[in-house]
């Protein structure tokens, strides 16, 4: 897989990229991940990107021309599955979203800023809006590392354990069941003691009565009564 990143705040993301998990995957060449400087997209000196909006009010918004020139230099050397711009009012992050964009080969990801992105960009460019949630980050960069993170860990070979990602929250519909380690025993508090019996059947339907009981609890409405 590859992912290319527009933004024009670069160093955001050299943090999220450069360590752990997403950089192990980098090395190991199960994904590529390119981030592009909008500003090298600029026709003038000062690298200008952005401009008032029509109409006034306050804010600024990115400009369609450096975004339409990055998006088509991008396509003119290899296809795109998909062109992700992070809003705030796209669709909704989940797992099953996540699930579908890593079987993707190709994926570009725009990051807006200030006011967001001129409205010609999200109606001739963009094949999907994307939002980590319902609230206003300071740009699209954080969101961007987020759905990038979602998306290569379900890569197969990226996890050390090919079973982990299978067994994540939400991957079934359900939160994950608590989990424990050692001691068995802390300060009077014990781990269950089914997890301690070997029996794997047990363990298996416990964890799931517990899957079930904790979905109820933080997300209301997500299963049947």
């Amino acid at each position: 897989m590859r992912i290319d990143i527009i933004t024009c705040l670069p160093k955001l993301l050299e943090s999220p990229f450069g360590d752990s998990i997403l950089k192990r995957a980098q090395n190991k060449g199960l994904v590529e991940i390119k981030v592009h400087d909008l500003r090298d997209f600029a026709k003038n000196r000062q690298k200008q990107v952005d401009d008032y909006a029509y109409g006034g009010g306050a804010g600024m918004v990115l400009m369609i021309e450096p975004i339409a020139d990055c998006i088509e230099h991008l396509k003119s050397g290899r296809t795109y599955d998909e062109v992700i711009y992070m809003s705030p009012d796209g669709e909704l992050l989940n797992q099953s979203l996540a699930n579908e964009l890593s079987l993707r080969k190709n994926i570009i990801i725009l990051c807006g800023h200030y006011k967001g992105v001129d409205e010609r960009v999200r109606q001739h460019y963009i094949t999907r809006e994307i939002s980590i949630g319902d609230y206003v980050l300071s740009g699209g960069e954080l969101a961007a590392a987020v759905l990038s993170d979602a998306v290569i860990r379900l890569i197969p070979g990226v996890l050390s354990d090919e079973t982990s990602a299978l067994t994540d929250s939400f991957q079934d519909g359900l939160v994950a069941p608590p989990v424990y380690t050692r001691p068995a025993e802390f300060r009077g508090m014990k781990v269950p003691d089914v997890l301690l019996s070997g029996h794997e059947k047990k363990i298996e339907a416990w964890r799931f009565e517990q899957a079930v009981k904790r979905t109820k609890q933080r997300r209301p409405g997500a299963i049947g009564e």
